[in-house]
């Protein structure tokens, strides 16, 4: 009787959740293969609408997965836990002990043997080292540290509020691309909404959103005159946009500016860039470029073992010009496609085939007040821009996309006709 194989894809994000589910659903009839998912969080939330749990208006608690429903539905086991070493010698990997908020071990550390392993670990904000980033800033990284920002912000709102608004509620984001102008905008939406629900004698006048950006215009990664669009619906809300200034400094009452100038703002987001987890680059017998990522093969094998995979935000995948695929949702779902036949692949002996990414353009939300992207492929010649409700159905369709590719048609369907009825039964926003 041959030994069980073992397949452990570590990270439940946009990637390892599809991948996962995929390959649960394939071998579920096949007891010589097993497959597991290995996370540190219990639930899942689409890390592109992490910005909305962060305003409110998305409730992680009723919109994310639940890790453990969807393992017994899609047929994979699941293993809670963060990932701490990597033995590819011995195929094991370990993970650290589970404590409680008392600091009391509930699980201890555990070792877990795999044949097939695929690291899906995502990313981290990166600070680049700046003075005083990490103590004061929110990282909008997890759904923890979006949930500490949302409490935050409600909390100002209601000790403002008890002192009849002495000063504005001042918010700076550092970081003008998808993650800042996206914030952006859902925090004026959250503003507004927030005077439906007993916060009448505030006024918009009342919120400094500041919006901070190093380089010399907004949303970098898409074309200047998307970028434009955007700046002018953002400064239409009263967000001021501030490009070309360099952060040097955060203090508790705000930034520090490299033409010495001072930003001030009780509550500040670092939403300036990202990296893969410090810790990947100390695992042994894996090569690691300078943002921690792990360098892969054309197929998305490490570069030193065949049973290991590496997708989404954690890997370092040189497209055929030799720039890299950059940290990206739609970059991580094509991973976990590949990555999926790739398996199904090796599992027959044959062939892996090379990843190739295929940039569709990207969107960017302006909450319920507008959209804008830009599209690419064959018919566009190159890109197109869209915007207003052509822009906004069309990035809802991108979540509807994920959604399917975990829970299938059906129930996706489900959950839109929920969150109709939702609309109608529940506030508009989250208030605690």
């Amino acid at each position: 009787m041959s030994q069980q194989q073992q397949i452990i894809v570590v990270g439940g994000g946009a990637g390892g959740l599809e991948l996962v589910t995929r390959l649960a659903r394939k071998y579920k009839r096949n007891d010589d293969i097993s497959v597991t998912l290995v996370d540190r969080n219990l639930t899942h939330i689409w890390k592109p609408l992490l910005h909305e749990v962060a305003a409110g208006a998305l409730d992680a608690d009723v919109d994310g997965v639940d890790y453990r429903v969807q393992a017994a539905s899609a047929g994979f086991k699941f293993q809670p836990g963060e990932l701490t070493d990597v033995d590819p010698e011995q195929q094991q990997i370990r993970l650290a002990a589970i404590v409680d908020d008392k600091g009391h071990e509930v699980v201890g550390e555990r070792v877990l043997s795999y044949t097939t392993l695929v690291l899906a670990i995502g990313s981290v904000t990166n600070d680049f080292g700046t003075e005083g980033a990490a103590e004061h800033c929110y990282f909008l990284d997890s759904v923890r540290q979006a949930r500490r920002f949302h409490h935050t912000l409600m909390n100002t709102f209601l000790a403002l509020q008890a002192h009849r608004y002495p000063k504005p509620l001042q918010v700076a984001i550092v970081g003008a691309g998808a993650t800042g102008v996206e914030l952006s905008a859902e925090l004026h939406k959250s503003a507004e909404l927030i005077r439906v629900y007993g916060f009448d004698d505030f006024s918009m006048n009342q919120l400094q959103i500041t919006l901070v950006e190093a380089g010399e215009r907004i949303l970098p990664a898409l074309p200047e005159r998307i970028a434009h669009s955007a700046r002018a619906e953002l400064e239409k809300l009263g967000v001021r946009v501030q490009t070309g200034t360099v952060v040097t400094k955060i203090t508790e009452q705000g930034l520090e500016t490299k033409a010495g100038d001072v930003i001030e703002a009780p509550i500040k987001v670092w939403a300036a860039g990202v990296k893969a987890p410090p810790f990947l680059a100390q695992l042994k017998g894996f090569e690691c470029n300078r943002g921690n990522q792990i360098l892969t093969r054309p197929s998305l094998q490490s570069t030193t073992y065949d049973n290991v995979f590496v997708i989404g935000d954690c890997a370092a995948a040189e497209q055929p010009d030799g720039s890299r695929v950059p940290p990206r949702a739609q970059a991580a779902h094509q991973m976990a496609s590949h990555v999926y036949r790739a398996i199904l692949a090796q599992q027959k002996g044959k062939p892996l085939g090379r990843f190739v990414y295929r940039d569709h353009g990207s969107l960017v939300s302006l909450s319920s007040y507008s959209a804008v992207g830009s599209l690419m492929g064959n018919l566009t010649k190159g890109s197109m821009k869209v915007e207003g409700l052509l822009a906004r159905v069309m990035y809802k369709s991108l979540y509807r996309m994920h959604q399917v590719a975990v829970h299938g048609y059906f129930k996706t369907l489900l959950f839109m006709l929920a969150q109709v009825i939702n609309r109608r039964l529940r506030p508009r926003l989250k208030l605690h």
